[in-house]
């Protein structure tokens, strides 16, 4: 496991394009994020790399489904992408994220194209973007990664309602670590 710090976030850049598959059967467009579960126009769009077996990915698992079901009937709509070779990490292919029931749709990248153009590097690694697919905050879900008794501050969460309140996230964003994003062979990223 090589931990891994996110980058600070280009914030104002453009929500790269995709069209990638869920867990849940459908296919899943950047654009149709554009409109929120609750049918309303999404005022916040929070795209997250995460993968099954990642040791941080499992220790926050719980809090993503709460924030996931805090946010359901808001403005919001949120997606989870996994990105890593299910090659040399099994429990991260398709037929194993079938198995997560998340509040949201969780995605499957196989080509890794969708975790290079965000240039996401670790899981988790959150990008949340606001009604014009402009990046307003790249950084960590909380101030506790391993403990949820410990949190404190639940930065992601905040970025989230200030979007919502018309408003925007910090500049002051705390890099979201992780387990690296694990590249096939070949494939990694240039530095």
């Amino acid at each position: 496991m090589a931990l891994t710090h996110t980058p600070p976030g280009e914030l104002g850049s453009l929500c790269p394009d995709f069209h990638l598959p869920s867990t849940q059967g459908a296919q899943i467009r950047r654009d149709d994020l554009r409109v929120a579960p609750n049918g309303q126009r999404a005022r916040a769009i929070l795209v997250m790399f995460i993968c099954n077996h990642c040791p941080y990915v499992k220790a926050i698992e719980t809090r993503l489904i709460e924030l996931g079901h805090e946010f359901a009937k808001l403005d919001v709509s949120i997606v989870a992408i996994s990105s890593n070779d299910a090659t040399r990490y099994p429990d991260d292919g398709f037929e194993k994220m079938r198995e997560k029931s998340y509040p949201f749709p969780y995605l499957y990248d196989e080509s890794q194209s969708v975790a290079k153009a965000f240039g996401a590097v670790c899981t988790p690694d959150f990008f949340l973007y606001d009604a014009d697919l402009k990046l307003a905050y790249r950084g960590r879900l909380d101030d506790s990664w391993k403990d949820a008794a410990q949190v404190t501050s639940r930065d992601l969460a905040g970025a989230i309602t200030a979007l919502l309140q018309g408003m925007h996230p910090t500049r002051d964003q705390k890099s979201s670590m992780g387990c690296s994003i694990k590249w096939k062979p070949g494939q990694e990223p240039a530095i």
